[in-house]
């Protein structure tokens, strides 16, 4: 099968197509044929060797798959040859075939279509989790997203609007905030032009949010804090920007906020049922037109490189995702 690896530590530049075995199938597998593979900041850190789990060298990169199921193990029930599925990987979703836990694997809605799941598992389950299960917000709550224009970010603006939210959306240039707002911001803020803090405040009276999500972590990870009201929540997604933010006890403790982790991988492995809950509600929002996941390049396999650069650029708004 064909597949995009990675045999060197870098960028870009160091993944190259070629021709690999297909995955062994184990007991309790499926078996993808995968039409779509979404693309993350993540994968650029796992080629680069930055990220938290490393597998080793070579290796095809792609944390998240959408696909037909070609096969499955003998003692695996759930699952039949043809069925339309979606799921997360700990990596090697950047080739034609991919093989996955029967568990992990989740059914795509009926209205979704193959590019749009191959995108949906992170970047949705990542916002659901960190708003219904770690901020725990609460319906009228004004909810800060940092990089509102991102896979990630535009999915929490979704989230959040259907959690009863106010979304105050943060990105750079007006198209990519018109998309924002399309999907349920209720503000924007020009990150590009506009001071964000000064904004925050005049929009809520000068109390702040109750809720930051921030994916970028560097300037605006301090920007965030100034944005809290008391008692506000900031949820930690990840650190786009390349910096990690800190926040020192004596902060935490003036303003009485809370600083939040979510990992939405960590869960892939600890808790399966809590993660197809969440995906079964997800599954029911799309049914119901309350989220629409916008896919904002569809990039041939073969042209990897490419889409993450164009994904590193920040020039669209949305999820990439590879196709084959």
């Amino acid at each position: 099968m064909r597949a995009v690896q990675c045999t060197r530590w870098g960028g870009p530049e160091a993944l190259a197509l070629g021709e690999v075995t297909p995955p062994a199938l184990q007991g309790g597998e499926i078996r993808v044929a995968v039409a779509a593979a979404g693309v993350n900041f993540a994968d650029l850190l796992m080629i680069a060797g930055k990220y938290q789990e490393n597998p080793p060298l070579p290796f095809s990169p792609g944390f998240e798959i959408a696909g037909t199921v070609e096969e499955v193990a003998p003692d695996v029930t759930a699952w039949r040859r043809g069925d339309r599925v979606m799921g997360m990987l700990p990596f090697g979703g950047y080739a034609e075939q991919a093989v996955l836990p029967a568990e992990r694997a989740i059914a795509m809605p009926p209205s979704l279509g193959f590019a749009a799941a191959g995108g949906f598992p992170v970047a949705y389950g990542t916002a659901y989790g960190a708003f219904a299960w770690r901020a725990r917000l609460r319906p009228g709550e004004r909810v800060l997203v940092f990089g509102a224009a991102g896979g990630v970010g535009l999915a929490s603006v979704a989230v959040a609007r259907v959690l009863g939210g106010e979304v105050i959306a943060v990105a750079s240039g007006r198209e990519r905030l018109a998309v924002a707002e399309a999907h349920g911001a209720a503000h924007l803020i020009d990150s590009g032009r506009e001071d964000v803090a000064a904004q925050v405040r005049a929009l809520t009276g000068g109390r702040g949010v109750d809720v930051v999500l921030d994916p970028v972590g560097g300037p605006a990870f301090e920007t965030a804090l100034r944005c809290l009201a008391s008692e506000g929540r900031l949820v930690v997604i990840g650190f786009a920007s390349g910096q990690v933010g800190t926040l020192s006890a004596g902060v935490a403790l003036g303003k009485n906020i809370d600083l939040i982790g979510c990992y939405w991988g960590a869960y892939r492995d600890a808790d399966a049922d809590r993660i197809r809950r969440a995906y079964d509600e997800l599954g029911r929002w799309i049914e119901a037109g309350k989220i629409a996941p916008h896919v904002a390049a569809r990039v041939p396999l073969a042209e990897a490189p490419r889409a993450l650069a164009l994904m590193s650029s920040r020039t669209l708004a949305g999820k990439i995702v590879l196709v084959a």
